[in-house]
């Protein structure tokens, strides 16, 4: 509050004096003379600096409650009082105090509106850096301090090209502080692990002056999935064509007078048997891929390995016998997993028929139950001719061969460890394989056992 004397009393106060002092010299001196000159003169002088004295003194106490008053623009919590304008001084002091509130509210909302956007940029998955005019670092969220291995807090004032060593990218944001225009643009980022980042850079508020603000989209998981896509089109369109052109083939063949070769015309129709059914098998796994990527799965139901395990050795016997490859299966205590009859059966006849038929002539292939402490474990052992180690990070890819030819020429689809591979995730568990050249395979499929999941209910 104000509490300084206005001005105007100092005023009137000194005239008042002014005067008193000019009737007691008359009084005394009526005649005048250069003495009462003197005493008038050292009177009026002696008046006036009474006079400004106290107005010097009143503006002090003035400013030093403005300036008070302005101080509390530091103290948030401060509340002000304000008195009514008696003079032009108290009317300034409490046009300032209003101010200096406008202007602390001001102030408030900006913190508030700046705290909020800082809070949703940190959130956010997708990295996003700000630099200066000079390309230097003015704020980075959370997710673009992983993206290159930053500490957070940062220093402001970094230089960007010492963080993202990348010309492309510096080529971008000096080109919009340059024009004042947004850009986009699909980069591989050495710094960040040869990712690939759908890049999108923006003068900040419209002025390049100010600097640009420079968000990445992490599309490296997208561009496999489309990659893989692509993959998936090529081979099942090769896949296809491969039989149906044998099929088409043989049977102009037979169109054009081989039926009448009862030796040539019954082998040729075997061999058009023989693509059909592979046809057949090829449209049947994809469709039992589609059911596991979209369908629903059915419900869990506790399975007995032992029984699943048998069934499967019962399956592929004949194929077995046939090429001379004796089934071996471990002696082991039966447990119980939860999943889904039907489907577990199959993995175990897919990964036997890949141990079958990739293994040498007088092989052997031998299954395994062993109990973990969180899963039940099947192995499927070959002594086949193993797998080179750059081929190992995609065998369960579907189409995907290590030896394309051995593959088409044993009938197979390309599908059956992908189908090993989904069907295995869909029950909660998970498959591996270890393999050197020359010594065999061992595949594992690990399933969360029917105890642990009833104890987890």
């Amino acid at each position: 509050m104000l509490r300084a004397s206005p001005p105007l009393s100092a005023i009137v106060s000194g005239t008042a004096m002014t005067c008193l002092a000019a009737i007691l010299l008359k009084l005394m001196f009526p005649r005048g003379g250069a003495t009462a000159v003197l005493l008038a003169s050292l009177l009026l002088g002696l008046a006036a600096a009474v006079l400004a004295a106290i107005f010097y003194y009143s503006a002090a106490a003035h400013a030093r409650e403005m300036r008070r008053s302005m101080e509390t623009l530091l103290r948030p919590s401060q509340d002000w009082n304000f008195t009514p304008a008696s003079d032009e001084m108290s009317a300034l002091a409490s046009s300032l105090q209003l101010s200096a509130r406008q202007v602390r509210g001001m102030v408030e909302t900006l913190q508030r509106e700046s705290s909020r956007l800082e809070a949703i940029l940190s959130s956010m998955v997708e990295a996003v850096v700000a630099v200066d005019p000079l390309l230097r670092i003015t704020f980075v969220n959370r997710a673009f301090a992983e993206l290159m291995g930053m500490t957070l807090p940062i220093v402001p004032g970094i230089p960007l090209v010492q963080v993202a060593r990348d010309h492309a990218l510096l080529d971008m944001c000096t080109h919009v502080l340059a024009a004042g225009e947004s850009q986009q643009r699909r980069l591989v980022l050495a710094a960040a692990g040869a990712r690939s980042f759908e890049v999108q850079v923006a003068p900040l508020a419209g002025d390049p002056n100010r600097g640009a603000i420079v968000m990445l989209y992490d599309v490296t998981d997208m561009e496999r999935l489309e990659r893989i896509r692509k993959d998936f089109v090529a081979n099942v369109s090769h896949e296809l064509r491969t039989p149906l052109a044998a099929v088409t083939g043989y049977a102009e063949t037979l169109l054009e007078g081989a039926l009448d070769d009862h030796e040539n015309g019954r082998k040729f129709v075997e061999i058009i048997l023989g693509k059909a059914r592979q046809l057949n098998n090829i449209v049947a796994d994809l469709l039992v891929l589609s059911t596991l990527e979209s369908g629903k799965p059915p419900l869990p139901e506790p399975i007995s390995l032992r029984d699943s395990i048998e069934s499967a050795l019962r399956t592929v016997e004949p194929v077995a016998r046939n090429r001379g490859v004796r089934l071996v299966c471990g002696p082991f205590d039966d447990l119980n997993v939860l999943g889904h009859e039907i489907r577990l059966e199959q993995v175990f006849v897919n990964l036997l028929d890949n141990a079958i038929k990739f293994n040498r002539p007088d092989g052997e292939v031998r299954v395994d139950v062993a109990r973990a402490p969180e899963s039940a474990l099947v192995s499927v052992r070959d002594t086949g001719l193993g797998i080179p180690s750059r081929d190992l990070p995609r065998i369960f890819e579907r189409f995907y061969r290590v030896d394309k030819a051995r593959s088409r020429a044993t009938g197979g689809t390309g599908l059956g460890l992908a189908i090993v591979k989904h069907a295995v995730e869909q029950m909660g568990g998970s498959v591996s394989v270890e393999s050197r050249l020359g010594q065999g395979s061992i595949f594992t499929v690990a399933l969360p056992p029917f105890d642990n999941n009833l104890s987890a209910n």
